[in-house]
């Protein structure tokens, strides 16, 4: 499949998990399905790319994976459960960072919240709307878990999937303390950075799935390998472009507020490379500016003036791009099939361009 039909593939895939969801909840209880389940699966059928799923799709035909029949049904199924795993993480960290808005739309708290405010009913709408996205964010998690539980059977590497499947669960909450844990510290040092980018970014979105994909088709060591190294190399960098447009993107391009990490004070490569180089060159108006994000009123606009004058943003670009030629090289170690490789070299490419 090319990369398009790979998409439109998965999407049938996940549509299908999500009418069975909102079936088996509407079962339940009828209102809960319309509130809580009916906006989530609308959430995750929105305008993601699925580009974990299709990751580990490509993960799973280098490892040798059958394109058709019901193994590659089964592997279908798993892969889609990264979306819903996706969503699971998207909604509870915008309840963390206090994020009003999600690709260009409120945020799952933020729309539970102004329904509650709509109809007029009792209590604090702020506190119901994080509790009923906390509860659909549970909710896609638990549904993840049970499409890889139930993909998996029957397929050759599935114990080493189940394996991947956990240590991935469990490096995004360790890479998402990191995250919180640094923030409140004001941490601004390059290899806490790189440490949360590692195990909350590229681990969860490129590494993992590809590693996921390769172990349910049983792959060789060496494509296990290559492809886990190619995923932590362009994994981090796809955080630091992230990183670089929410600093200098423009808000109808990125879906969100303009310099919301900066205002958060998130321990961002970004953020830990201004610091320093203001301080080896001696501005120290740049120095007290950088020092100041995160705290209240911090000044977004002056500080990402202050990372361009002191040469964070060139350098972090660099990186950027040095991390995705070196992933792109871990591939010349192994054969894959020319859609497969040409799909990387592709996503690495982009990766490696804020």
């Amino acid at each position: 499949m090319h990369r398009g039909e790979t998409r439109e593939t998965l999407d049938r895939f996940l549509g299908r998990a999500l009418d069975e969801l909102v079936s088996a909840v509407r079962d339940l209880d009828a209102d809960c399905a319309a509130e809580l389940v009916v906006p989530l699966a609308e959430f995750a059928r929105g305008s993601g790319r699925r580009m974990r799923s299709v990751l580990a799709w490509w993960g799973w035909t280098a490892g040798g994976g059958t394109g058709e029949g019901h193994r590659a049904d089964a592997a279908l199924r798993a892969c889609t459960a990264l979306e819903l795993l996706h969503c699971f993480a998207l909604i509870h960290d915008d309840i963390m960072d206090r994020a009003g808005h999600r690709r260009g739309a409120p945020s799952c708290h933020a729309a539970h919240a102004r329904a509650h405010r709509d109809r007029g009913l009792l209590g604090d709408p702020g506190r119901h709307g994080v509790s009923m996205a906390i509860l659909a964010g549970d909710l896609a998690l638990v549904r993840a878990d049970d499409l890889v539980a139930d993909a998996l059977e029957g397929l050759p590497g599935a114990r080493e999937a189940r394996g991947v499947w956990r240590q991935l669960r469990s490096e995004m909450v360790v890479g998402q303390y990191l995250d919180l844990s640094a923030q409140a510290q004001g941490a601004r040092d390059a290899g806490t950075a790189l440490r949360i980018d590692r195990l909350k970014t590229a681990s969860y979105t490129v590494e993992r799935p590809l590693h996921l994909g390769a172990a349910m088709a049983g792959a060789p060591e060496g494509t296990v390998a290559a492809l886990r190294s190619y995923g932590a190399d362009v994994g981090v960098a796809f955080q630091l472009r992230d990183d670089l447009r929410d600093a200098f993107g423009a808000p109808e391009a990125t879906g969100r507020p303009n310099g919301e990490d900066l205002r958060e004070g998130k321990a961002t490569l970004l953020l830990a490379m201004g610091t320093e180089l203001a301080d080896r060159r001696g501005d120290r108006r740049a120095v007290e500016t950088l020092r100041a994000v995160g705290h209240e009123g911090t000044p977004v606009a002056e500080a990402a003036r202050a990372l361009e004058r002191v040469g964070a943003r060139e350098h972090v670009e660099h990186r950027c791009a040095a991390l995705a030629g070196s992933g792109i090289g871990h591939l010349d170690r192994i054969d894959l099939p020319p859609a497969v490789r040409e799909g990387l070299d592709e996503f690495a490419r982009a990766a490696g361009t804020p």
